[in-house]
């Protein structure tokens, strides 16, 4: 990667690793923070292809510059997660964010019927969106309607699901890899799965490991990014 000041804002499309309970938007200012500080500029555009949630990890595509202007087609791009389902119980927001609202029975689960479940997720799916998400209806987010407790019709949507398997077993946990479409929700995928088993599930762990052809194992964290300017001679 090329420090200068004309490398980025000619436009760099960076590969940022996002921490646990850092929200996109925190990560997208670290970088902006860091470039205004670098080369002492007043304004940079910096933006990011594709919200994570806060309590998920991995890839986050950060635009600077020029290259901001290829965020729709960066965010149309498949992408791939792994992380892991909790069986047995569901909640409100479909993963941590919210407590468990009701719990089921998993004595009935067998290894076989996981396996079988999830090819019947694969090809074109249709998904209603968490209420707790960031999806917006009539104007406003639709965790600010789930907030107030407000009720509100969701559309649903069609999305793609390329791959879903389980890597692990150890009930009530499994974890998984998906590949997927722009628009999907791990979340949905969590409890609409759980609901097809008669058990119910959230998420209680999500990484995104791909987006088209960047991968999260090149990528660096906000903090490494900040670095690669402090070990240059930068005064931040």
């Amino acid at each position: 990667m090329e420090l200068t000041k004309e490398a980025f804002l000619e436009g760099c499309i960076l590969a940022i690793d996002k921490p646990y309970e850092w929200t996109s938007f925190q990560a997208v200012n670290a970088v902006k923070w860091t470039l205004r500080k670098a080369f002492s500029l007043k304004k940079i555009k910096v933006g990011h292809a594709g919200t994570l949630d806060p309590l998920a990890t991995g890839l986050l595509l950060v635009c600077t510059g020029k290259s901001t202007k290829k965020i729709a087609d960066l965010q149309g791009m498949p992408k791939e997660y792994t992380g892991t389902f909790h069986l047995g119980a569901t909640t409100p927001s479909y993963d941590l964010e919210t407590p468990v609202d009701a719990t089921y029975p998993t004595d009935h689960l067998t290894e076989e019927m996981l396996h079988e479940k999830t090819a019947s997720f694969l090809g074109e799916i249709t998904q209603q969106p968490p209420v707790f998400s960031a999806v917006k209806k009539d104007g406003k987010r639709l965790y600010e309607y789930a907030r107030k407790g407000q009720e509100v019709a969701i559309p649903l949507r069609r999305v793609v699901i390329t791959r879903f398997e389980l890597t692990r077993i150890a009930l009530p946990e499994v974890d998984f890899i998906v590949s997927c479409s722009k628009g999907t929700y791990i979340r949905s995928l969590a409890y609409d799965f759980g609901k097809s088993l008669g058990s119910g599930a959230y998420l209680s762990a999500l990484k995104r490991t791909k987006i088209g052809s960047y991968n999260v194992n090149t990528a660096i964290g906000p903090n490494e990014f900040r670095a690669l300017f402090t070990d240059a001679g930068f005064q931040l």
